[in-house]
């Protein structure tokens, strides 16, 4: 898909993500700029001031875009919309099911996200917070990830729990503030095999 199209169907998501409830997100009070294109040492850089292994750092191909708009929209809008926000976390099962699900629209809070505001994640597996469906089971997500150089994809069956985590530059504080949340749910996980993967979605952001 070339460039323009892409950042004009991107602009209509957030205008989707307006009409709602996701305006809050845009506020510029939650330190969120503009999505700006960013390459493979960019994140690597970022992604080590956050020290996050950079094993388990990945991109989200610009082709994920295509497979959500693909999506018959009289069935699946809201799941569209869920799925094509810019901080996410999927919790997989080993069968490669989601079972647990958050998004910065359901997160509330200001002038920061506060991803626990109704204890969701005081147990692991966390509580649902978004809608679960079974429109992207891991196995498809996978599909549309991007390896950096040193990055090796994680095989589902390896693990009790998969954890996806979508995080950006362009919402660092708060991109920031939800990988904590997860590391420090992650850590109730006790005695199960847990693999949290870290997908950078600037680019797709930025339409790059």
């Amino acid at each position: 898909m070339e460039r323009s199209k892409v950042a004009q169907i991107i602009s209509l998501f957030f205008v989707l993500a307006v009409a709602s409830g996701c305006a809050p997100l845009l506020n510029g009070f939650y330190g969120i700029k503009k999505p700006q294109p960013i390459d493979d040492e960019q994140i690597r850089e970022y992604a080590e001031k956050l020290k996050l292994p950079v094993k388990d750092i990945y991109q989200i191909d610009t082709s994920y875009l295509t497979f959500i708009l693909s999506l018959d929209t009289t069935k699946f809008k809201s799941e569209q919309k869920n799925h094509f926000q810019p901080l996410q976390v999927l919790y997989y099962n080993l069968s490669g099911d989601l079972i647990s699900f958050h998004i910065n629209c359901y997160a509330g809070g200001f002038p920061n996200l506060k991803w626990n505001r109704e204890g969701y994640f005081d147990t692991f597996p966390p509580k649902t917070q978004a809608p679960l469906d079974n429109i992207l089971p891991y196995g498809k997500l996978s599909d549309y990830l991007i390896t950096l150089s040193s990055s090796a994809k994680p095989i589902p069956t390896d693990y009790d729990y998969t954890v996806v985590v979508f995080w950006n530059r362009f919402m660092k504080r708060q991109s920031k503030r939800l990988i904590q949340t997860v590391r420090n749910n992650c850590r109730l996980a006790k005695d199960k095999k847990v693999k949290i993967v870290y997908v950078n979605d600037d680019n797709l952001f930025a339409g790059r």
